[in-house]
């Protein structure tokens, strides 16, 4: 039935559980993995005296500490897919929205199942934060398990 996931991952112990359980079912049902990192934009918020002023080094610093996350965020789940003879492919993409981003590339991918964990934010957690699971649950056209 499914035979392409997508697996984002943001590199917390919460999701690396999740691409755990997504690599034994891959296995199980003989599918393939898309392992994604969504990087969100460096967007600083500095004024003074209604002047922006954004230090490139500041940018750099940024730019290079995300990309290294990301790297190693992805590593985990490749190593797991690679030890479980899972055939897997790894992207970081960025964007503003982690959700659209996500959605996005389960389209272009032409995936037919998004495995995804949930950090389970509730009240008012939840609603100040908001949980990406959620938007991706809402606008995807394609099946979302969400793993706890």
């Amino acid at each position: 039935m499914f035979k392409h996931i997508l697996l984002p991952t943001d590199g917390t112990e919460l999701s690396e559980n999740a691409a755990k359980s997504a690599v034994e079912f891959a296995k199980s049902v003989g599918a393939r993995i898309s392992a994604i990192y969504v990087r969100q934009e460096y967007s600083p918020i500095l004024a003074t005296e209604g002047l922006g002023y954004i230090d490139p080094l500041t940018v750099e610093q940024f730019e290079k500490s995300a990309e290294s996350f990301a790297k190693r965020s992805l590593d985990f789940v490749e190593k797991a897919a690679l030890d479980a003879g899972v055939a897997c492919e790894s992207e970081i993409v960025t964007g503003f929205h982690v959700f659209e981003a996500l959605v996005q590339a389960a389209e272009n991918k032409e995936c037919d199942l998004i495995w995804m964990a949930s950090h389970g934010r509730r009240g008012v957690a939840g609603l100040l934060v908001g949980s990406e699971t959620t938007k991706v649950l809402t606008h995807s056209r394609i099946p979302v398990l969400v793993y706890r």
